[in-house]
């Protein structure tokens, strides 16, 4: 199978290690090999948390410089900083709502433009899927599953190949019962989200 690198960025506290199993799961249940690596920032204090997942017959879960075929980020400007793992094919997925650093909120910062964030990412990648995934969230009923509207967006590119279904089943027994309906209502707006863009 050919091998398919995902770098994932997100700010402590948003679900990116949810978001990391639910996918390994699913690459699971698809028979595809699957090798993950996370590094945690100071994710209890909004720092950042990077997932790198690697499908197919990779020897490693390191993704170099200009190697990821996909970037999800769930926070735009740490979208823009993990641009560098990105080249002219990388499709990616972002979301549009801000969760602004300290710094900018003690007025020691500015937080960047978000249509020149996107013109900036626009730039460097082959497709960008961009929207406001703490609004899908709200709409499905649970403000906590940005990653699931995310992960929508993310399987409705197909660049990974794997089904929508396994990914549905990953969901249901990955995440808590009561975030179940939930999360798989995101999963599903982020999905068509996507594919409006």
């Amino acid at each position: 199978m050919t091998v398919k690198r995902l770098i994932i960025v997100a700010v402590g506290g948003q679900g990116n290690l949810l978001t990391t199993k639910v996918l390994g799961e699913a690459a699971l249940l698809s028979n595809m090999p699957v090798l993950m690596s996370e590094i945690h920032g100071m994710a209890q204090r909004g720092g950042i948390v990077e997932s790198a997942v690697v499908f197919g017959d990779a020897k490693s879960s390191i993704i170099s410089d200009g190697k990821a075929d996909l970037l999800v980020g769930f926070e735009p400007s740490e979208t823009l900083r993990a641009m560098n793992k990105c080249n002219a094919d990388t499709v990616v997925v972002t979301n549009l709502s801000p969760v602004p650093p300290f710094t900018v909120s003690i007025g020691k910062g500015v937080y960047p433009d978000l249509d020149n964030v996107q013109a900036l990412i626009r730039a460097k990648a082959k497709k960008l899927i961009a929207f406001d995934a703490v609004e899908l969230a709200k709409k499905a009923g649970n403000a906590l599953s940005v990653n699931m509207a995310l992960l929508g967006a993310l399987i409705q590119t197909d660049v990974l190949g794997i089904p929508v279904e396994n990914v549905r089943t990953a969901i249901s027994t990955t995440t808590k019962k009561a975030f179940v309906e939930s999360n798989l209502k995101a999963f599903e707006l982020g999905f068509e989200a996507a594919a409006a863009a």
